[in-house]
């Protein structure tokens, strides 16, 4: 290794340039010793579309403090003594009309995602998921075992919520000082207005919207409660969910999801030229008892229908691979509900999946952070 001595450190006294060489030659030994990888998170699935599989998992994630954010007896009493006494059936149905033969579509698209990551890179990239046997604890392992000590954290969201992005980074830290205590981590940001996605993903809805002539576009968000919102706000005042409060810039807005769906839909709009007319914003997925983000999706199919919509696309940019939510929840029941309300031609546009544009967006991330330490703003 060659040692650069910067000219500012040769004028010093004789000791002091040996201790400031003993310092810089300490910092470049660490950096050689450093092996980086990459640690990719999706959300997770159950491991067969039966009630026996998907209990478990649903209780893995209701059960998850950021996702039902009430003290922990109560979670138990609402999660295993209510929810998970009829859920499983229902869900595992929904999961049935959407599996595929190699397994669930979200683990399957996270790993074609993965392997083609890993053909772009010199760095080993391991796929976890925060809920599920695929465990964030075994991908660590993967790295670990090919001689990674510092990983960079994907949370596959592109957008900031404390159940989404936050629960991965905060599991993923608990794992980590738990197992891998001598394991470096560095977390990629949310990167819901990043140019490079933003263009990716536009350029995906065009893709989407070629042979469909369409007189709206709904952007359907994953809902989250509104609570969620508040407790996220670092000033505990700004977050009013008033209309006005995500135009107002705020250190608030880093981790207020509902201002970076806006932001996220207000971008795709720029890029592809859509008038406000043709566009609209709403949250799907809710739970009954509190007030979540609005408006809810499923009251605009039948709003949009009503006012004369007959042609609508949605595009669901919460998630950058399919699932249960986008393919049944979006592609079948919302269909389903816009035709009943009166609208005659649907189309669910699909996430970025594997898209190898998005692809390359990733390992150019991961990429430049190997080279540089940097991560994309």
């Amino acid at each position: 290794m060659t040692l650069t001595i910067p000219a500012s450190i040769k004028k010093l006294p004789l000791l002091k340039i040996i201790l400031a060489a003993c310092s810089i030659f300490a910092v470049e030994k660490e950096k050689l010793e450093k092996m980086k990888g990459v640690l990719l998170v999706n959300l997770g699935s159950p491991e067969s579309p039966t009630a026996k599989d998907v209990k478990p998992y649903l209780d893995e994630f209701l059960m998850d403090e950021r996702v039902i954010d009430v003290p922990k007896i109560l979670r138990n009493i609402l999660v295993r003594g209510i929810i998970l006494q009829t859920r499983p059936k229902k869900s595992a149905k929904a999961y049935a009309k959407i599996w595929w033969d190699e397994g669930s579509p979200l683990v399957v698209i996270s790993e074609r995602f993965t392997e083609k990551v890993r053909q772009h890179t010199k760095m080993p990239v391991a796929l976890g998921m925060r809920y599920g046997k695929m465990t964030i604890k075994n991908a660590l392992q993967e790295l670990k075992d090919k001689g990674v000590d510092d990983v960079l954290v994907v949370p596959l969201y592109p957008h900031y919520a404390m159940s989404s992005y936050e629960t991965v980074v905060v599991k993923v830290m608990e794992v980590q000082q738990a197992f891998f205590s001598d394991i470096k981590l560095t977390t990629l940001p949310a990167f819901y207005k990043n140019p490079d996605y933003i263009k990716v993903l536009s350029e995906s809805i065009a893709e989407g919207l070629k042979d469909f002539e369409y007189d709206h576009i709904l952007f359907s968000y994953h809902g989250i409660p509104e609570r969620h919102i508040r407790k996220s706000d670092p000033t505990k005042f700004h977050c009013k969910m008033d209309g006005k409060c995500c135009s107002i810039n705020s250190v608030a807005h880093h981790s207020c999801y509902r201002h970076q769906c806006y932001d996220t839909t207000e971008s795709v709009k720029a890029y592809l030229g859509l008038t406000e007319s043709q566009v609209s914003v709403s949250f799907q997925s809710r739970l009954a008892g509190d007030p979540w983000l609005k408006p809810y999706t499923d009251y605009e199919f039948e709003r949009l229908a009503k006012e004369g919509k007959k042609r609508l696309a949605v595009i669901t940019p919460a998630f950058v691979s399919d699932c249960l939510e986008t393919l049944e929840e979006i592609a079948m029941e919302g269909k389903e509900q816009f035709e009943e309300a009166g609208g005659e031609h649907y189309t669910h546009i699909p996430c970025l999946n594997d898209n190898d544009a998005w692809v390359s967006v990733m390992a150019n991330w991961i990429n430049t952070w190997e080279r540089t330490d940097k991560l994309p703003a």
